[in-house]
């Protein structure tokens, strides 16, 4: 079979990039074209463009590159009607993928969504675009099921891709990973200000604000594999270390950790790391998203699947000097860390068994021979 797959952000990257690792084992012959990441890439076929080009974040930030958005859109159409696909697989990123999902699904190509919009949050009209262009829609989050089925649509849950991702992590020498990433002895604070450019620059700087203020630990920032790392280093003095390319080792070995809203803030819950969750868009885009996103009570995955705050979240204007330094203080005293550490241990319970991207191929697979 002959696979096109769209995925245009790093967390997309990552489990497509599973996903056609598992359909390989089940199709020897399958051909892959996508719009992806590295990750995808190492996974072999042909790549169109990487996410990179497509990163663009936040209304002004939108409307701002809305050339580039439609050539893109255009091109990308005209890309699937020429390859022939046997289907596309769309992961998540909806403001592009719904628009190629109608174009396909009238062209007579199957349509398969892994991952989900979060229709769930605000936008939830894209549920009619859904159920009319997308054949199968295979969901992550255990309470996706039954927002579906309120609009008389059948997904397939199959449990969360990231368990798979961080289940299979191969062991990890810590005293070899300090020595070669020159890093203290002294215990970490992971810093993960967000995989574009438009995040770092807001969250960066706030992150690092109350790094004199713990002195007895070495903050650290993750960096993003799509980001030089000479971009972050304007936001430094020269003592701050970044490690480009390795979060999970990083949050692996930190005591706690300041994380950007997004599937971060899931993967350092999953890796049992303490974590404040920060975000601060343009102010435009805050009071926009904030009238259209009336009927969520939190922000963060963890806290959105737990349905209650488990994770702090500072957001916009509560993301200051004051309140991180706060909640920094109170996930580092050990009676706070244990009682995180139980409800991560429910948190896991709730996203199902591991194999959803095995899950997610067999039922592509047999799909595409009915």
């Amino acid at each position: 079979m002959r696979y096109y797959i769209i995925a245009g952000e790093a967390s997309g990257d990552l489990h497509a990039s599973n996903l056609m690792k598992e359909i390989k084992k089940l199709d020897s012959q399958a051909e892959f074209r996508f719009w992806g990441g590295d990750l995808m890439q190492h996974e072999g076929g042909n790549m169109v463009k990487h996410y990179q080009e497509l990163a663009f974040m936040g209304f002004s930030e939108v409307v701002s590159n809305l050339g580039t958005i439609l050539g893109n859109i255009k091109f990308c159409k005209q890309d699937i009607k020429t390859y022939k696909p046997d289907c596309v697989i769309f992961i998540d990123y909806p403001g592009f993928n719904l628009r190629i999902c109608k174009y396909v699904k009238k062209i007579g190509i199957k349509t398969f969504y892994y991952i989900s919009p979060q229709v769930w949050a605000w936008k939830s009209g894209r549920v009619k675009t859904i159920k009319k262009y997308v054949d199968k829609m295979f969901v992550i989050l255990p309470f996706e099921k039954d927002f579906y089925s309120k609009y008389k649509y059948n997904v397939d849950f199959v449990g969360h891709p990231l368990l798979d991702a961080l289940n299979s992590l191969p062991e990890l020498n810590e005293k070899i990973f300090r020595e070669k990433n020159k890093l203290s002895n002294k215990p970490l604070i992971a810093l993960l200000p967000g995989s574009r450019k438009q995040e770092i620059k807001k969250m960066l700087s706030e992150m690092l604000s109350i790094e004199k203020d713990f002195p007895d630990y070495e903050f650290v920032i993750a960096g993003a594999p799509s980001i030089d790392i000479k971009f972050y280093q304007q936001f430094l003095n020269s003592h701050v270390k970044i490690v480009s390319n390795q979060t999970y080792n990083l949050l692996r070995i930190s005591k706690a950790a300041l994380v950007t809203s997004g599937t971060a803030t899931l993967e350092t819950a999953l890796l049992n790391v303490p974590e404040v969750v920060c975000y601060k868009g343009s102010q435009v885009s805050y009071e926009i998203a904030r009238r259209l996103i009336k009927h969520i009570r939190y922000i963060s995955l963890v806290n959105l699947i737990m349905d209650r705050l488990v994770v702090a979240e500072l957001i916009q204007n509560d993301l200051n000097y004051k309140n991180l330094k706060s909640e920094l203080n109170k996930i580092l005293e050990e009676k706070n860390e244990q009682k995180l550490k139980i409800k991560y241990k429910e948190l896991r319970h709730k996203l199902g068994d591991s194999g959803a991207s095995e899950k997610t191929a067999q039922l592509i697979i047999k799909l595409l021979n009915n």
